[in-house]
């Protein structure tokens, strides 16, 4: 596919408009077909899809209660960002050539963030504290692993990267923080128990509750849309040769995420179920506005033996209606709906000339 980002950037942009009220029908109708160009065949729920980020890692991208913000991470040295920092961006912004607003200490390595009720502080965690350089990468060899690095604590702060309070201060990992679109209740993973599990707390950090309690990498957790249930992935060991590797690699802060399936769950933990049984890895899940369908990243349809394809999928509550949402040939995931249902944003390795860049797209909801 070509590179039309400039030109979408160019055309949002009022200097390039030369208007000073409103866009002419032609415009319009050109900023819609250049957003579609970004969309590939079969991709029927999304449109108007824009291009926010033009280089570097970019993910887990997550709107503001409003929904006119986004908070998220990106690896990008042009950014002075050799590992992930936080930053803000407005919905209807571009960043080509520069840089968005900072918001985490610039200092070791941060994930997860998300907006706090408000929107005038976020939620996200960091590694800073226990050293301000960024932890060192894992050595994937034959296996691909995930960093648990033990640093990781949770933090509020103010958009200008203030940080406001430290919400966790224990030993072993403590971060995946979201918040419920009540906003009263977050939820986080944290190896506090030995094992990593779901724990819940209020708003201000107090009565931590844990959620799960079978041995597994239960994370990555969001609210429904009314505030009741869980949604997360998990990979659960059952065989003993399984077990034995989860607990390993556990030991060396270290998962294996290459196995995970989907489940749900009252927010106390009651009425556990799980949603998918598709094999490979099932994660970032995110509840469709309705409260019914979740919507998810998979490469359970790639095949064996060939380069993995992530693709967004979505599935009912009860498993049933599996529909595949986008057809990268590459990776799109971190999926999240815009609080009135009508945007979704995602990263996506689309439109990225043939590099390994992840950058955030925003595109309309068609049901």
């Amino acid at each position: 596919m070509k590179n039309y980002g400039w030109i979408l950037f160019c055309l949002l942009t009022l200097g390039c408009l030369k208007q000073d009220n409103q866009q002419s029908e032609s415009t319009e109708n050109m900023i819609e077909t250049i957003g579609d160009t970004l969309a590939y065949d079969g991709e029927s729920h999304l449109k108007n899809i824009r291009q926010i980020t033009f280089g570097g890692d970019n993910a887990e991208a997550y709107f503001s209660f409003d929904g006119s913000k986004l908070v998220f991470q990106a690896k990008n040295p042009a950014w002075n960002a050799p590992c992930d920092q936080i930053y803000v961006t407005q919905t209807n912004q571009s960043w080509t050539d520069s840089i968005p607003p900072l918001v985490s200490t610039g200092m070791g390595r941060t994930t997860c963030s998300y907006f706090m009720p408000g929107d005038s502080t976020i939620i996200y965690a960091s590694t800073h504290e226990g050293d301000e350089n960024c932890p060192p990468e894992p050595s994937r060899g034959a296996k691909y692993v995930w960093p648990i690095y033990e640093d990781f604590e949770i933090y509020t702060a103010d958009l200008n990267g203030n940080i406001i309070q430290k919400m966790t201060n224990r030993e072993g990992y403590d971060a995946e923080a979201t918040v419920s679109p009540k906003g009263d209740k977050i939820v986080f993973t944290s190896t506090r128990s030995g094992d990593l599990e779901l724990y819940t707390m209020n708003i201000d950090g107090s009565d931590v509750q844990q959620v799960t309690h079978e041995l597994g990498y239960d994370g990555g957790a969001f609210f429904s849309p009314d505030g009741t249930k869980l949604v997360f992935r998990s990979s659960r060991p059952k065989t003993d040769e399984e077990i034995k590797e989860y607990k390993d690699l556990l030991n060396q802060g270290l998962v294996q995420p290459t196995n995970m399936e989907l489940y749900v769950c009252n927010v106390d933990g009651s009425d556990l179920r799980k949603i998918t049984d598709l094999g490979s890895a099932n994660w970032a899940p995110f509840f469709h506005p309705s409260g019914q369908k979740i919507i998810f990243c998979s490469n359970h349809h790639s095949k064996k033996g060939g380069r993995p394809k992530f693709n967004l999928f979505m599935i009912n509550l009860d498993g049933t209606g599996l529909e595949q949402i986008t057809f990268d040939d590459v990776f799109d995931s971190f999926p999240m709906f815009s609080p009135d249902g009508t945007q979704l944003v995602f990263s996506s390795n689309r439109n990225n000339g043939g590099t390994r860049e992840t950058n955030m797209f925003i595109a309309d909801w068609v049901e």
